[in-house]
């Protein structure tokens, strides 16, 4: 008797399969958190390396692409040779040579003029904190002895939290040093750790932009093999705008805030600020992060200045105040444009959500995920609407009240008698029985 093969058998077997191996990671994820969030984060340090190349790899992207269409490429056409594989590859080695060559240059200006004033600012601030001390504890002193009230107030709280923190101190923080010295070499030994993968991830990059196209047609290749044509295509679709929206935003974000970092230093420059460049590139780094980062960035440099001279501290904060304006209502708009697609609110929910889960790299990178995630959703329910044959926009649902048989929206409004009778009370009988009057006589005329 001559076996006959059953699809569907094979088919039951893969399900049940997947079915239990689905429970058991499930059940090792809730009973086994722990274990499975150290193996994971052991495995990204092994990969920190490949992981940083990847991402430098992704950032260094645009930059090649510009150097390879506007100047390589444009070279080799004047010089009339022929587009063969040989000259494609030797096209991109130089290509990659001018963009690595370019962004080394200008890291290299850029550390070579900031580095040096901050470690001056720096060094300046540690010889002369015991004066800046004194002038802040001169005003405050000033200050209180020119307001009895304040004085007295300062005074109570000095008196109720100086035990607390002299308990504090000796309870905890002295007993403490020891640990805080191997948390303190630890950190140096993983800053160090940092640099080498990040000289490794940068080796990597260049193997990775040297294959960029090959890397793109498997990923393209495994995506058609795995889903129909027309999944295959939207998956690559998908791919296409989230690639965008990172690029975009994160691209932009720098561009503005390099452009908001040198506009605080030529402002704090004129009005006299102390160590000028040291707050602007405070401010500059923390710009990046979205909504938050001008405070984050202005209020550990105000109060820096704050020790320095008060009034030039309060100049500072005005300053601020400025420069965020116009980086969230002229600059920002101009150069990310609506490379997002988020309103306020989800913005600040996303900083907030990511922020809280991954630090500062979830505040920078929180906006444009919650962006992919966001438009996602969005294309899931215009299109679950398209099958219902009702309206993808937004406006026709703010005043439904409710969608007949036929899918006509019957609105919830109510005529400006209404609105009005709501607003400022009811009208007078009299008022009432002369509208319904001349209502009723319209009525009459049309029939």
């Amino acid at each position: 008797m001559k076996f006959k093969f059953d699809k569907k058998y094979l088919y039951w077997g893969l399900t049940a399969f997947f079915v239990i191996a689905a429970s058991i990671l499930f059940y090792y994820i809730v009973f086994h958190s722990e274990n499975l969030s150290e193996r994971f984060s052991a495995f990204i340090g092994i990969a920190m390396p490949i992981i940083d190349g990847l991402v430098l790899a992704y950032l260094m992207t645009p930059v090649l692409n510009k150097i390879e269409r506007c100047i390589i490429g444009p070279l080799y056409v004047k010089a009339k040779l022929p587009m063969t594989p040989k000259n494609k590859r030797r096209m991109r080695g130089l290509s990659i040579l001018a963009t690595i060559v370019l962004v080394l240059v200008i890291l290299y200006e850029f550390f070579g003029l900031i580095i040096p004033e901050l470690v001056r600012s720096i060094q300046s601030i540690i010889f002369q904190f015991p004066m800046y001390i004194n002038n802040l504890s001169s005003w405050a002193l000033g200050l209180m002895k020119n307001n009895p009230d304040l004085e007295q107030v300062v005074n109570s709280l000095i008196d109720q939290y100086s035990s607390k923190i002299l308990d504090y101190v000796n309870s905890n923080l002295l007993p403490n040093i020891q640990n805080l010295i191997k948390t303190l070499s630890s950190s140096v030994i993983g800053m160090f750790k940092a640099l080498w993968n990040f000289v490794i991830g940068f080796i990597i990059s260049i193997y990775v932009l040297g294959s960029k196209e090959k890397f793109a047609g498997q990923a393209k290749k495994i995506a058609y093999a795995l889903f129909d044509r027309k999944t295959g295509n939207e998956v690559i679709s998908n791919f296409r705008f989230i690639h965008s929206t990172f690029i975009g935003f994160i691209g932009g974000k720098i561009v503005d805030s390099i452009i908001i970092g040198i506009i605080c230093f030529i402002c704090t420059t004129i009005i006299g600020t102390p160590y000028a460049i040291l707050v602007s590139v405070i401010v500059g780094v923390t710009n990046i992060i979205p909504f938050f980062g001008p405070w984050i960035g202005g209020v550990p440099s105000a109060l820096l200045v704050l020790m320095v001279d008060p009034i030039q501290a309060l100049y500072f904060i005005i300053l601020i105040l400025v420069i965020q304006q116009f980086d969230g209502n002229i600059l920002g708009p101009k150069i990310l444009g609506d490379s997002t697609g988020l309103s306020g609110f989800w913005v600040i929910f996303a900083i907030t959500i990511f922020g809280g889960l991954f630090g500062v790299l979830g505040m920078i990178v929180g906006v444009p995920i919650f962006a992919v995630f966001y438009a996602g959703v969005k294309a899931l329910v215009n299109r679950f609407l398209s099958k219902k044959d009702l309206p993808t926009s937004t406006a026709p649902y703010l005043t439904v009240g409710s969608i007949d048989e036929n899918r006509q929206f019957c609105e919830y409004i109510r005529s400006d008698k209404d609105r009005s009778k709501k607003q400022f009370g009811r009208k007078s009988k009299k008022a009432d029985t002369k509208e319904t009057g001349e209502e009723g006589s319209q009525g009459r005329e049309k029939l």
